[in-house]
């Protein structure tokens, strides 16, 4: 599958898999250019030129995606500690 600048939540998502360490609030449009030309897949449509309006719009996409991604793995990581099997906390003595 192939994308382009006016791809931005593919970007995003593509940041996030690509970069899961990077802060997206911390990276310069010029370095985001760079990042972005480098995702495999990337291709830009002849002639199609990128702005500064275009890498916000990619940072904030790659923003959300990012807290996204935290709040489904928060969800993940409660719904597997919510097995039945397993017993949960009782105290040693119960309150009277």
């Amino acid at each position: 599958m192939t994308f382009s600048w006016t791809d931005i939540e593919e970007i995003a998502y593509q940041l996030t898999e690509t970069h899961p360490d990077a802060d997206p609030a911390a990276v310069t449009f010029p370095k985001l250019k760079a990042m972005v030309e480098s995702l495999e897949g990337f291709a830009p449509e002849p002639g199609q030129s990128v702005n500064e309006q275009i890498l916000e719009a990619i940072q904030q996409a790659w923003i959300d995606e990012r807290e996204d991604a935290a709040a489904d793995r928060a969800r993940q990581a409660e719904a597997d500690g919510e097995n039945e099997d397993e017993p949960g906390y009782s105290p040693n003595q119960p309150f009277r």
